[in-house]
């Protein structure tokens, strides 16, 4: 556009020059014309230099115009690129912290259930230890009942003791009465089976239960089954 606008400025700067020179013409003389002329040719010679100069300036400004708009273009796509990068970085970063208390919650669910297993454990092994204790109290005392209540004391499967019991019937001193006893995961002492049945053995469990008072227990199944052996 600014080259027509140039090319026009010419041409007009010639027609008003050839206006001037046929009034000129009319008015001066031949040599005058002459020198004229070549003032003429060397002016538009100038002109033509200068138009030409000029238009490769303009065509450079053009050319220098689209290069800085192809530079912004291109800077901002970086710009874009650069903005979408750093979302995606916000978005990664709070996916790692996400990542991270979750992880720090699954840590700290394990270090509870470690702790609340070592607790069972600990409360485990301490009835364990309580029972074998009493299952070793118990042993310790089969020679006395052996001697003083004719009975015999066996150790069976899961821990459990049998307490057979003779010279109760006095039709058959060798009929075994029997009774078995655990220790149950409470701590407290169970009957599992008794041969014959006896309708109080579960008030004999219970006060034993409450007063640890084993001789006690086993004396009054034993005369339990003496009173049964009666009927």
């Amino acid at each position: 556009m600014a080259n027509t606008k140039t090319e026009d400025e010419i041409n007009l700067f010639e027609r008003e020059m050839k206006e001037f020179w046929t009034k000129f013409k009319s008015i001066y003389g031949t040599e005058q014309i002459n020198q004229t002329l070549a003032l003429r040719d060397s002016c538009k010679e100038s002109i033509k230099a200068l138009s030409e100069k000029w238009s490769k300036k303009l065509k450079e400004g053009d050319m220098m115009i689209d290069k800085i708009q192809e530079y912004s273009d291109e800077i901002l796509q970086q710009s874009q690129r650069i903005s979408e990068n750093q979302e995606h970085l916000t978005e990664i970063k709070s996916n790692l912290n996400q990542e991270e208390e979750q992880k720090q919650a699954l840590t700290d669910s394990i270090q509870e259930l470690k702790e609340e297993l070592m607790k069972k454990k600990e409360i485990i092994s301490s009835k364990n230890k309580a029972a074998k204790e009493r299952v070793e109290r118990l042993c310790k005392s089969k020679v006395l009942f052996e001697e003083r209540l004719g009975l015999e004391i066996r150790r069976i499967h899961d821990e459990q003791l049998q307490f057979i019991f003779r010279h109760i019937d006095h039709k058959d001193p060798d009929k075994p009465f029997v009774f078995t006893l655990s220790i149950n995961e409470q701590g407290d002492y169970e009957v599992t089976s008794c041969i014959p049945p006896l309708d109080c053995i579960a008030e004999f469990q219970l006060k034993v239960r409450e007063t640890n008072n084993f001789s006690a227990f086993v004396a009054n199944i034993r005369k339990a089954f003496t009173a049964l052996s009666y009927k």
